[in-house]
C-alpha cells in the first residue's frame, strides 16, 4: 500500500513537501501528528487525523501520536480569532488519559517495528527553562520568518492582536518536531492544512539546528457542502466518548449526512477500498432514498468507535422511533441512553406520588403535561384513535394510569399521531 496514493484517491491530501513521497517509498518512516488535549475526549473533527495515522501504519510506517501536554498550556493560534483559556496540569493529565484510551481503539500499539507510540511533549518541556529555550531554539528562527506565517498575519491584522505566548507557539511546536527527529528518528510531521506553517517551522529547525532533513504533509480540512462547520450540531461537538455523545446520537450524526457529503466522508472516514465505495455509489445513484452510502458510513464509524453492540443498540433506537421495535426495548437502556434517545423530544416531569393515586389519561396528557394544549383536544384525539402511551393506543378517555405502567419504573412514552413523541418522567 502506498500511503500518499491512498490519501490522494480518498481526497485527503492537501500539501506535501518535495521529497516526502520518495522518502516514504524507500522503507519504513516514523512520522507524527499532534493532538490537542483541551478535553478528555477527541471529537469527530479529530477523526481525519486519526484516519491519516491508520493509513500511515497500514502502509508499513511507524506512527507517533503526540499529545500536547505542554502546548495545551499555551494554545495554538492557527485558525482561531482569539486566545484560548490555558489548562492546569491536573486537568491536562485527565485529558491525556482519556485521549490515550481512544487512540488505542484505532492504532496498533503492539505490532512490532511499526507499532504506534504515544508521546507527551510535556515530558521534554517540563525541565526546559525559558533561558535554555531562547538559547537553544529561539536563535535559529528569525522573527521575520515567524511573522510571515499566515496564522500570525491574520491575528496581527485582527482586532485582538496576538500575545507573546501565542507568537512563540510555532517555535514550541517546531521544537517538538526537532526533538522527535533527534530522539525517535521522526522524519515526517502530518496534520491539517491549517498546520502547514507550524510544521514547516519544525522542518526548518531540524535543518538549522540539527543539520538534518525533515518532511511535511497536510490533509484537507473537512468541510460540509453547505458551508457549515463539520463535526458540530446545535447541541455542540460530536464526541468520541459515549458519555459525551451517545452512540445513538453519534450514529444519527453520520446517518443524517447529505448525499454530497456522504460521497466525500465515506472515502475519508472508512477503510473501505475504492471498489467497495464505487459499488456503494452506484447503489446510491440508483436509489438515493435508500441512503446506502449514509448507512454504510454510519455503521462503519459507529462500530469502530463504539463497538458492534453499541451500533446494534443505535439501530434499535432508530427503529423504536421510526419503525416497529416495541416499547420493551426501553427497558434495555440506562437513564442516559433513554434521555439521549429522546433528545430534542418534549420532556415532561410528573409526580410519582400522584401517579400512585392514579391519573386520568386526559389529565395526564393535558394538565400534568402539555402533550395536548387542552383537555378538549386530548379527548378528541383519544376518541379518534390518535393517541398512544407506551406504543399502545389509548382506548378510552376514562383510562387511568398508575406506576405499574411505567417503563423501568420511571418513564411513559406518549404519542400524538404516529410521529410526535413525548417523554414523561415520573419522579
Amino acid at each position: 500500500m502506498n500511503f500518499v496514493e491512498e490519501l490522494r484517491w480518498r481526497g485527503m491530501l492537501h500539501d506535501i513537501m518535495p521529497g516526502t513521497e520518495d522518502l516514504l517509498n524507500k522503507g519504513m518512516v516514523s512520522g507524527y501528528i499532534g493532538f490537542d488535549p483541551t478535553a478528555d475526549s477527541l471529537h469527530v473533527g479529530s477523526l481525519a487525523q486519526i484516519m491519516t495515522m491508520i493509513h500511515f501504519q497500514r502502509a508499513g510506517h511507524k506512527p507517533f501520536a503526540l499529545i500536547g501536554g505542554a502546548t495545551g498550556m499555551v494554545g495554538d493560534p492557527s485558525g482561531k480569532s482569539q486566545e484560548r483559556n490555558l489548562l492546569s496540569e491536573d486537568v491536562l493529565q485527565l485529558n491525556l488519559a482519556g485521549i490515550k484510551g481512544q487512540l488505542e481503539k484505532f492504532l496498533d500499539f503492539d505490532c512490532g517495528a511499526n507499532s504506534a507510540q504515544m508521546v507527551n511533549n510535556y515530558d521534554w518541556f517540563k525541565e526546559f527553562t525559558f533561558l535554555d529555550f531562547i538559547r537553544e531554539v529561539g536563535k535559529h528562527i528569525t522573527v521575520n520568518y515567524m511573522m510571515a506565517k499566515d496564522s500570525v498575519k491574520k491575528r496581527l491584522d485582527g482586532e485582538t492582536g496576538m500575545s507573546f505566548t501565542e507568537f512563540t507557539y510555532q517555535l514550541v511546536q517546531g521544537y517538538d518536531f526537532y526533538y522527535l527527529w533527534k530522539n525517535h528518528n521522526c522524519a515526517l510531521q502530518m496534520g491539517g492544512s491549517d498546520q502547514w506553517g507550524n510544521i514547516v517551522t519544525g522542518t526548518e529547525l531540524v535543518r538549522r539546528k540539527g543539520a538534518g532533513e525533515a518532511f511535511a504533509l497536510t490533509t484537507q480540512l473537512i468541510k460540509k457542502s453547505d458551508g457549515t462547520k463539520f463535526g458540530k450540531t446545535e447541541g455542540g461537538n460530536i464526541w468520541l466518548d459515549a458519555e459525551k455523545t451517545s452512540p445513538y446520537k453519534f450514529y444519527q450524526f453520520w446517518l443524517n449526512t447529505s448525499d454530497a457529503d456522504a460521497k466525500t466522508y465515506i472515502r475519508i472516514f472508512t477503510l473501505f477500498d475504492k471498489e467497495t465505495i464505487e459499488a456503494l455509489e452506484v447503489e446510491q445513484n440508483a436509489a438515493p432514498h435508500l441512503r446506502v452510502l449514509q448507512k454504510a458510513l454510519a455503521k462503519d464509524i459507529t462500530v469502530r468507535v463504539h463497538g458492534e453492540a453499541a451500533y446494534e443498540k443505535a439501530i434499535k433506537s432508530s427503529e423504536f422511533l421510526f419503525g416497529n421495535i416495541g416499547i420493551e426495548f426501553l427497558s434495555e437502556l440506562n437513564d442516559e441512553e433513554v434521555l439521549a434517545l429522546f433528545e430534542g423530544v418534549p420532556n415532561f416531569n410528573i409526580s410519582l406520588n400522584e401517579l400512585q393515586q392514579g391519573i386520568n389519561v386526559v389529565d395526564l396528557l393535558a394538565a400534568h403535561t402539555s402533550v395536548f394544549p387542552s383537555k378538549g383536544e386530548a379527548k378528541k384525539m383519544i376518541q379518534g384513535g390518535g393517541a398512544a402511551i407506551n406504543k399502545l393506543k389509548v382506548n378510552s378517555v376514562d383510562d387511568i394510569y398508575k406506576p405499574d405502567t411505567l417503563i423501568s419504573g420511571k418513564y411513559l412514552v406518549a404519542q400524538k399521531g404516529k410521529k410526535n413523541y413525548f417523554l414523561i418522567v415520573a419522579e
